[in-house]
């Protein structure tokens, strides 16, 4: 639960009406869908800062950001795949101390503008298959080069076809991609959010 702004549970699957619950509240995904594969980096150690900086592996985002990675999702397993999630809400204190180690804003928002994740609005994502292989998408998440680029061509050619089919389903869901890291999305919708500082409590 979070301890400094509204946090709202709901059944897994279920899509709350405008009534019960506002698009810029922050939830948990898991209470919306069971559909999604998590592997959380920030809740391990196994990250570019070397350090669980996480409490909990959970995907913490806005409402109408739910609905949005619900609406892509949908779409993948339709086709036959799945997303997993890297990342999804971050505290400003946490961005601070990634800025601290990557000071370069083509990989890390400068915390002084805040990132869309501190807003509640972006998801490092990849995708796997139902049986939950893998898709090739060319690097590891976090990695910090040009190959992780969605204009860097110089890849296998299902590694492009991978990028492309993830960005297409992507932006037609509301989001935009982020150039240098083929697996950051924002929601189109999210990018004049308050940046949040808020902590949450692990159950």
């Amino acid at each position: 639960m979070f301890s400094t702004i509204g946090y709202c549970q709901a059944p897994l699957n279920k899509v709350a009406t405008v009534d019960e619950i506002s698009d810029t509240t922050f939830v948990n995904l898991k209470d919306y869908s069971s559909d999604f594969i998590y592997d959380m980096r920030y809740a391990t150690d196994n990250n570019f800062v070397k350090a669980q900086v996480y409490d909990c592996a959970e995907c913490l985002i806005r409402y109408k950001t739910v609905k949005a990675l619900i609406k892509a999702n949908n779409a993948f397993m339709r086709k036959g795949f799945q997303i997993k999630l890297y990342d999804c809400y971050r505290p400003l204190d946490i961005q601070k101390r990634m800025w601290t180690i990557v000071s370069n804003p083509k990989y890390v928002a400068d915390p002084s503008k805040g990132s869309i994740h501190n807003r509640g609005g972006a998801v490092d994502i990849t995708l796997v298959n139902l049986d939950g292989k893998a898709v090739p998408m060319g690097t590891d998440f976090d990695f910090f080069g040009i190959e992780a680029s969605h204009k860097y061509f110089k890849l296998p050619t299902d590694v492009i076809s991978n990028r492309k089919f993830l960005k297409k389903i992507m932006t037609a869901s509301g989001f935009q991609s982020f150039d240098s890291e083929w697996w950051h999305y924002n929601l189109k919708s999210g990018l004049k959010d308050p940046v949040s500082n808020a902590k949450w409590d692990c159950n």
